[in-house]
């Protein structure tokens, strides 16, 4: 019996110490550095499993063995703390690693910039055609319903609700800058300050000008004088659903429409874009200027004028440019 024990006895360490040696095998493999030899990013689907994401993992590079990826997350209780979605493996990650990024959340935060001046169909239609959203657009948003912004999304974020954040980030922007308005302006409600930045946006690219194309048109709005703004005639034309692909035409200033400043008193009925905080902060708190006029002097800004005949000069300037740089092309 002595001997038979002995032999158990010695049986049972040799297993003992194979295990503890494929124990300490296993942990070693799953705290080395992976393979990866440099960042990749990853997409784990919502409602994968463990076996799923191990091998998710393994065909990316980012780890040698699932079955040490499998057990060490096991052996951490952290099989069902994975989260989904995407992630950044960087280089030689290890399988610990590996499991310790999933638990974390820290996922990939993408951007996605709106520039100042796409009307409300452009704005939608280049939310369409980004990577990484998911769904559909309900729908174009209301025109000047959506703040220039870059903002940040994860991947499988909605469509329309990084739309919605646009809105909400425009509301909260116009109620901020509603607020400090400069007083005795001749604008009566938020929504007309939106139409107003509307048009001021497409009028310059020049944040400087702003301010002052503001006041101009501020300035006319107390007289009682048309806008006369080249880019409501545009959106007359287009109705916000693109750019023009031609200059603007004598007959096309003519053209009946509400939203033509030319033919029509006042404000146009709705924006004609969507304008940045510049915009509207030019237009609620607007330079003090008594210039009524302003035309391009043809270097991307514009020439400014209190009077008419001030104003033609800088016209006559303007069209010169113009012709010279017909005959330079020719």
């Amino acid at each position: 019996m002595g001997r038979i024990a002995f032999r158990v006895v010695s049986v049972l360490l040799i297993l003992a110490v194979g295990l503890g040696a494929l124990a300490a095998w296993g942990y070693a493999q799953f705290v080395r550095p992976g393979p990866l030899t440099a960042q990749e990013t990853v997409v784990i689907p919502r409602g994968a499993g463990l076996e799923e994401i191990a091998e998710l993992l393994s065909r990316a590079g980012v780890i040698a063995e699932p079955m040490v990826f499998r057990l060490g997350a096991r052996l951490l209780s952290a099989e069902k703390g994975l989260r989904a979605g995407e992630y950044a493996f960087p280089a030689q990650i290890s399988a610990r690693g590996a499991v310790e990024l999933l638990q974390s959340g820290k996922t990939v935060v993408r951007r996605l910039t709106v520039v100042e001046g796409l009307t409300s169909a452009q704005v939608a239609e280049f939310v369409r055609s980004v990577d990484g959203l998911e769904g559909e657009v309900d729908g174009v948003p209301e025109e000047g319903s959506l703040l220039p912004e870059t903002y940040h999304f994860e991947f499988g974020d909605t469509r329309q609700a990084l739309l919605a954040r646009m809105a909400e980030a425009m509301g909260k922007t116009l109620a901020e800058l509603w607020a400090t308005r400069a007083p005795d302006l001749p604008i009566e409600t938020p929504d007309e300050a939106v139409i107003l930045a509307s048009v001021v946006e497409k009028e310059t690219g020049l944040p400087a000008e702003r301010p002052r194309v503001a006041a101009v048109f501020l300035n006319r709005l107390r007289k009682g004088m048309r806008l006369q703004a080249d880019p409501t005639v545009v959106y007359a034309l287009t109705q916000g659903k693109g750019p023009m692909d031609r200059p603007l035409t004598r007959a096309d200033l003519k053209t009946p429409s509400p939203f033509n400043t030319y033919v029509s008193d006042g404000l146009p009925p709705t924006p004609i874009c969507n304008p940045g905080r510049g915009a509207l902060e030019a237009v609620l708190q607007p330079v003090t200027s008594d210039e009524l006029y302003f035309v391009a002097d043809g270097n991307g800004g514009h020439l400014f004028a209190r009077t008419l005949k001030e104003h033609n000069r800088n016209v006559a300037r303007w069209r010169k440019i113009q012709r010279e740089r017909r005959q330079q092309a020719n």
